[in-house]
């Protein structure tokens, strides 16, 4: 049998895995939701496989099913649309391989690895958001008062469950190199239960308290449309298809409503922006700041120049946006634009705001710079002159633009970060 195919998501940093059956099917583990990836690979999706509800991306698994897949899931994800429900040590016979469910409660209750049998030949073990690459999964997603003892559990079911298999089984996790559900964040995407064993450091820990003690210490911020998908996931989310439409281009002067954000660069954007419009640059962690700044419900409106509209509301639809109207163009906007000066990162004076999460900052900032990330910006006041950074202007331009939205004035961006800043000026980085 020859490995799984992966496909990476790199802006959400989660891979999910196309089995070769062997005999024209094919088995998926934890789609994301458009089909199109899993239908190139030229084989019919027999089985799509959830390992857990997840809370940072629509799962793909009910679209496949449109397409004439079975669902398999957890039976305590109590999804509410058809699925073959299965408990721990339960089997589904794939026709010469078998699939066995494993309980691994702790990145959420309901959660299950997979363990792919050639036989009684072990030949997998798809962890989705149990066992990360030099990680574990994160265990604050459902209720700050679960956080704990799903930390123990997730200590006890991984000692119990997954550390027991053989030392040279591959390892396939569902989150990986940045994913805000693994903590800390990872590295590369596979691994092997040796391997973890070896040098994963939440692992090394002396006990179980230690271990809750280092996992939980480890917890950053999320963004907040993680409180709402793992229930979409649970109903079965509205169903798109394969086939890609682009979005309509709507008249700038008429969306008033409506959210604006403005997917150019950084360079056009501080150039000229319709007033009250959000930066969000388009790259691969597009869809993670859009979930982050933008209200879930909100009906949004893209300001775009030349990109790819269709791509545009795939990546707003992975994370649950479906109120997405149209695009517009700057060109058609009839009223003054807003401009938003840039900063060389070796010309700092002033109030300087780091935007950047809060383990980048205390790795290394500049020595004036005051901490806000860039998802709390919203909730601060401020009062201008303010300048923003984080580590490239991305961020800082969004977080600029915020700022503009809501009527602070005088808000200027630097182009670069506090490495920049420390190669210009000579100045080493405070840390904490």
């Amino acid at each position: 049998m020859s490995g799984p195919v992966s496909i990476v998501d790199e802006g959400l940093g989660n891979t999910s895995y196309v089995v070769d059956l062997g005999d024209g099917r094919a088995l998926v583990v934890d789609p994301e939701r458009h089909p199109g990836a899993y239908l190139e690979q030229g084989r019919s999706i027999a089985y799509t496989v959830e390992t857990h509800l997840h809370a940072d991306f629509v799962s793909g698994s009910r679209e496949l099913a449109a397409l004439g897949a079975t669902v398999v899931a957890p039976a305590a994800a109590g999804l509410e649309f058809p699925a073959r429900a299965l408990d721990d040590g339960d089997e589904l016979d794939l026709g010469g391989l078998r699939l066995r469910a494993l309980a691994t409660p702790g990145h959420t209750p309901e959660h299950l690895a997979y363990l792919l049998l050639d036989g009684d030949r072990p030949t997998a073990l798809f962890s989705g958001g149990s066992l990360l690459v030099g990680a574990v999964a994160r265990t604050d997603l459902i209720a700050p008062d679960q956080t704990e003892d799903l930390a123990r559990q997730l200590w006890r079911s991984l000692r119990a469950r997954v550390l027991t298999l053989p030392d040279d089984l591959p390892v396939y996790p569902t989150h990986g190199a940045g994913s805000f559900c693994s903590a800390p964040a990872g590295g590369e995407r596979t691994t092997t239960i040796g391997r973890e064993k070896a040098a994963n450091p939440l692992l090394a820990a002396a006990d179980e308290d230690e271990f809750v003690r280092r996992l939980l210490g480890g917890l950053g911020t999320y963004p907040p449309y993680f409180l709402r998908l793992r229930d979409v996931n649970r109903r079965g989310p509205r169903l798109y298809g394969a086939d890609d439409e682009p979005l309509p281009r709507l008249d700038a002067n008429d969306q008033r409503d409506a959210w604006l954000v403005d997917v150019r660069s950084v360079e056009c954007f501080a150039a000229g922006h319709i007033p009250g419009s959000i930066s969000i640059a388009w790259r691969d962690v597009f869809a993670t700041w859009l979930g982050w700044l933008v209200p879930f419900d909100a009906p949004v409106v893209f300001v775009v120049d030349g990109h790819d509209t269709a791509a545009l509301a795939r990546e707003a639809r992975k994370i649950g946006y479906e109120r997405l109207l149209g695009v517009v163009h700057v060109d058609d906007w009839d009223g003054p634009l807003q401009q938003t000066p840039l900063v060389d990162a070796a010309r700092l004076d002033g109030r300087v705001i780091d935007v950047r999460q809060q383990s980048e900052f205390d790795a290394g900032h500049v020595d004036q710079a005051e901490h806000v990330e860039l998802g709390d910006v919203g909730d601060v006041d401020f009062s201008g002159p303010v300048t923003v950074m984080c580590g490239h202007g991305e961020r800082a331009m969004s977080a600029a633009s915020v700022l503009q939205r809501r009527g602070v004035r005088d808000v200027s961006v630097v182009t670069g970060g506090p490495s920049d800043w420390a190669r210009a000026t000579g100045r080493r980085l405070s840390t904490r």
